[in-house]
């Protein structure tokens, strides 16, 4: 059940009327019928997968509360062990099995590679990591196991965030589902506002990008230089619209539960270097990886430079393959490993320096441009079917064939990303534009917003697309 789409419309509406109609009062029914609605949801895409989510949910509960009651440091290690290997596992043969065994045919010239056909369940890659740091964190004995299972299933398959995220804490949601939630108009407002914002960027931006990004990358020997970079950055605003947008709709149908979730993009396009990008993009992601790999991988070592250097490629190189079981994958994420490392040693220029010559705002720009091509380039492995497609692409790019014809595939349309550019300039220390609105305009203000909005979104949407990340 896409968040756009007929069925989701009628979908969100009942949920939303029954849940209120139960009452704040009555919590257990409360999160006992969100539970159902959302393995209901889940199980628009394929309802046999719901014994994945369920078994592993199961497993994690019962293994926290054992690790929290077992004193032997041994046995609590062998415990965490089962459930990674449990989760890892699962992932393993639905996600990489297939590639694995292809690629180990090919190194070795087998014919039979023992492919198998099975088909990825969607978010399984979000909600596993999801129950794998609930049992870390419990080893860790940074959080309390709870021994109220129909809260613990809700938390795992909660289906505003079930299955694109954000990737949340036990720490931060859990506790959400034992507190009396009562309904906030505010909230109710914001929610709609902020579902009405994630809609725009995902149909009118996204989706119409999508258009023009397939058209180049289907035929890159038909452009030249210009041209195919203007595809890599029409390809970043069309993810950075498709999956903030899913964010964005996921965040505000949340909260009119009266739930909280994680901000998870921070405009980072107006980021000034790689480290900073990550801190902006898909924040619930890299943060994941900075606490469960990362930081153990440096924890009883030496933090020398090669060392450090060698944890930050690691790293990296895992958040690539987490997003897809391809080399393509694997080597954006080496990319961006590679950035880290040069970007963490690079000599820094002065700030002073910079202020005395009164430079401080074209450095900043200069900055940004460097990262957002950056960024952008390492993207053709990101989009690309294949490697071999990628480097085809990144040497028409540096082959700098001058684009006597140039043109843009998706015309007037592109007029959009200046649009979304200026408001989120204009509203950049909110969490999206609309937020608490009625504190900034009147009310006929609002309504004609809101109206602008919806007439684009209806006249101006492209063809019906899933969202990106679904295949993650």
């Amino acid at each position: 059940m896409l968040f756009n789409s007929f069925e989701y419309a009628l979908f969100l509406p009942l949920v939303f009327i029954v849940y209120w109609t139960i009452g704040s009062e009555n919590l257990k029914a409360q999160n006992a019928f969100i539970l159902v609605s959302s393995y209901v949801f889940y199980a628009f895409w394929d309802w046999r997968f719901l014994f994945l989510i369920f078994s592993s949910s199961i497993l994690d509960y019962f293994i926290s509360l054992k690790i929290y009651k077992t004193t032997h440091p041994k046995s609590k290690k062998l415990l965490v062990l089962t459930s990674v290997i449990w989760n890892i596992g699962i992932l393993f043969i639905f996600k990489y099995y297939n590639f694995f065994t292809t690629s180990f045919s090919e190194l070795f010239g087998m014919t039979n590679s023992y492919v198998i056909n099975i088909l990825l369940p969607v978010g399984l890659s979000f909600y596993t990591f999801q129950t794998i740091s609930y049992t870390v964190d419990v080893y860790r004995g940074k959080i309390k196991p709870t021994n109220q299972l129909l809260e613990f299933l809700t938390f795992v398959s909660f289906f505003p965030q079930l299955v694109a995220g954000p990737i949340e804490r036990a720490s931060k949601l859990l506790p959400q589902f034992f507190k009396n939630r009562e309904f906030s108009s505010s909230e109710f407002r914001n929610g709609l506002r902020q579902i009405l914002w994630g809609l725009f960027k995902k149909i009118v931006i996204a989706d119409n990008l999508a258009l023009a990004v397939n058209v180049y990358f289907s035929n890159p020997e038909d452009f030249q230089s210009l041209e195919l970079f203007s595809a890599l950055v029409l390809f970043y605003f069309q993810i950075y619209c498709d999956f903030s947008g899913y964010v964005d709709i996921a965040i505000g149908t949340a909260k009119l539960f009266g739930f909280n979730l994680s901000v998870n993009f921070r405009l980072p396009h107006f980021a000034k270097s790689i480290p900073e990008f990550w801190r902006k993009w898909n924040i619930t992601l890299s943060t994941w990886f900075r606490d469960y790999v990362y930081i153990p991988l440096l924890l009883n070592t030496n933090r020398t430079i090669i060392r450090t250097s060698l944890g930050l490629l690691l790293t990296f190189v895992l958040i690539g393959f987490w997003h897809g079981a391809n080399w393509t994958f694997i080597i954006f994420g080496a990319i961006h490993g590679i950035y880290m490392i040069i970007y963490k040693y690079l000599p820094k220029i002065s700030p002073k320096l910079i202020k005395k010559y009164g430079l401080t705002t074209a450095y900043s720009l200069l900055l940004i441009a460097i990262c957002f091509t950056l960024s952008s380039l390492a993207g053709v492995f990101f989009r690309s079917e294949s490697s071999d497609k990628a480097f085809y692409i990144l040497k028409r790019i540096f082959s700098l064939v001058p684009d006597h014809d140039f043109e843009t595939i998706i015309g007037l349309k592109i007029l959009v990303l200046p649009l979304l550019l200026l408001i989120e300039l204009i509203t950049q220390k909110k969490d999206f534009p609309f937020l608490n609105l009625q504190n900034h305009a009147s009310r006929p203000i609002r309504w004609m917003i809101y109206y602008i909005f919806i007439f684009l979104i209806i006249r101006y949407g492209g063809p019906q697309e899933s969202f990106i990340y679904f295949q993650f």
